[in-house]
């Protein structure tokens, strides 16, 4: 695809006059106009790290997410003056690799009518499953403004479709009136709240997705009280977490962590400018060593963790499993970290922090390792820290086992071509009523205490617009 230099689009709205620019990196755009806006998204479910310019920039200059392995950047910007009014991470794509969103088949069906599904617009963090703002903006007006520039972009460019991946509600709202179409997902999520019924209907969503099985949402504060609404505690440590499973799931965890310190097994943790580059450097033998074992070429290459150990140290938690003081194998952990101030630098203090689990490997294998690596050392860490959510990540119904609770996550879409529009919806209504029906069947299967699991009267449906506060 041949590189483009900076395209400008006026879009006017009564008194107000916006500018539309395409960049053709994220190297082109500010890094603090750009984290100031993100800042502006949400800030009570916390700063999501990988829509942070450095994650993104880094995913660039690494050589992870380029043209050469199919991501080719489009930034597209609002412009208000010299004001950077909206953003969004577009990047032009001739595969389906690395979303989490599977759209394969809508490929193959225009493959099999003469047509050509890519190149593709997709709007998100490549590689990334993680729910967040995708369309930064200063208001819903704004917001609504850029999608609808994207929409009319992507048509002129000629290409089959767009895709905003892993959403958030605002981004959902401004989607829905540019006429995009929305599908859901199922990922599994752990809260640091004691699973009572008033803590169900006050527990924290994770950002852009529906509480678990419908617990309204509530905005937290430095205290316990937020307004009307007072917080459950937190869980006081692991051993009080284990205590509201039920029987069989508090007995086959103590099972399965007791399996893993016979075999010999220690974990030592460090976070932020503690990871040292040796640290850093076994963890990428075991990343590298995951994919390879399946075949597959890594995403990420070492050259960007590397960046994130310059740039975003404070956003990063290591586990390293040892056996007789020798690493043999590591799981990498994503923490969101506070606001920015005004020239865009963020700082440590954040009223909801959010752990996310993502990379993990080994380099010999260990009976019931990746449970201790990826959930319960995190757990423990998140409990102990006062992390208020962990997010596992897409797919995997053995995380509810882990009390990782199933929550529903949105993307939005558009296909310029009626007929395939008209298909894709009429199918997305169809998957929708599946989304609905696999939840309920994950509610019966709740890991709780029968005293404190969810009432099916919570649980959300999919045609429901997913809600946060």
């Amino acid at each position: 695809m041949k590189r483009l230099n900076p395209e400008k689009i006026h879009v006017k709205n009564d008194s107000n006059d916006y500018v539309i620019r395409v960049m053709d990196s994220p190297l082109a755009l500010d890094g603090a106009a750009w984290n100031g806006l993100l800042a502006m998204q949400g800030a009570h479910q916390g700063m999501n790290p990988f829509m942070r310019h450095e994650y993104l920039a880094a995913l660039h200059s690494s050589g992870s997410a380029t043209p050469e392995t199919g991501w080719t950047p489009r930034f597209i910007t609002l412009w208000q003056g010299d004001t950077l009014a909206g953003a969004c991470a577009l990047y032009l794509k001739d595969h389906s690799y690395g979303e989490y969103v599977f759209d394969h088949a809508w490929a193959n069906a225009y493959q099999q009518h003469g047509l050509a599904y890519y190149p593709k617009a997709v709007v998100a963090v490549p590689f990334t499953p993680v729910p967040g703002a995708r369309l930064l903006a200063r208001n819903a007006a704004e917001r609504t403004h850029l999608i609808k520039a994207v929409v009319a972009w992507c048509a002129q460019q000629g290409l089959s479709s767009l895709h905003v991946l892993f959403t958030t509600d605002e981004d959902v709202a401004a989607c829905e009136e540019a006429g995009l179409m929305l599908r859901h997902t199922v990922q599994f999520h752990w809260t640091n709240i004691a699973p009572t019924l008033a803590a169900s209907r006050a527990a924290l969503p994770p950002e852009g997705a529906a509480p678990p099985w419908g617990g309204p949402a509530v905005e937290p504060s430095s205290s316990t009280s937020t307004g009307a609404h007072t917080l459950p505690p937190a869980f006081r440590d692991f051993d009080d977490f284990l205590m509201s499973l039920s029987q069989e799931k508090r007995k086959k965890i103590r099972q399965e962590r007791r399996k893993v310190q016979d075999a010999g097994i220690t974990f030592r943790c460090a976070q932020g400018t503690n990871i040292c580059n040796a640290d850093w450097d076994f963890f990428y033998q075991c990343y590298a060593r995951t994919y390879y074992e399946h075949r597959n070429a890594p995403y990420l290459s070492r050259d960007f963790f590397q960046r994130m150990q310059s740039t975003m140290p404070e956003n990063w938690l290591l586990f390293v499993a040892e056996r007789d003081g020798v690493p043999i194998a590591s799981s990498l952990i994503a923490i969101s970290q506070g606001s920015t101030s005004s020239d865009g630098q963020f700082d440590s203090k954040n009223e909801v922090r959010i752990a996310y689990g993502r990379y993990w490997g080994a380099l010999e294998r260990v009976d019931c390792l990746h449970f201790e690596a990826c959930y319960y050392q995190p757990l423990a860490w998140c409990i102990e820290h006062s992390i208020q959510r962990f997010e596992g990540g897409a797919q995997g119904e053995h995380k509810m086992a882990r009390a990782l609770l199933p929550v529903k996550t949105t993307s939005a879409h558009w296909l310029a071509h009626p007929a395939f529009a008209d298909a894709v919806e009429r199918y997305l209504a169809q998957e929708g009523e599946g989304i609905a029906g696999y939840m309920d069947n994950l509610e019966k299967r709740s890991p709780f205490k029968a005293s404190l699991a969810r009432p099916a009267s919570l649980t959300p449906s999919p045609h429901n617009t997913p809600t946060t506060s």
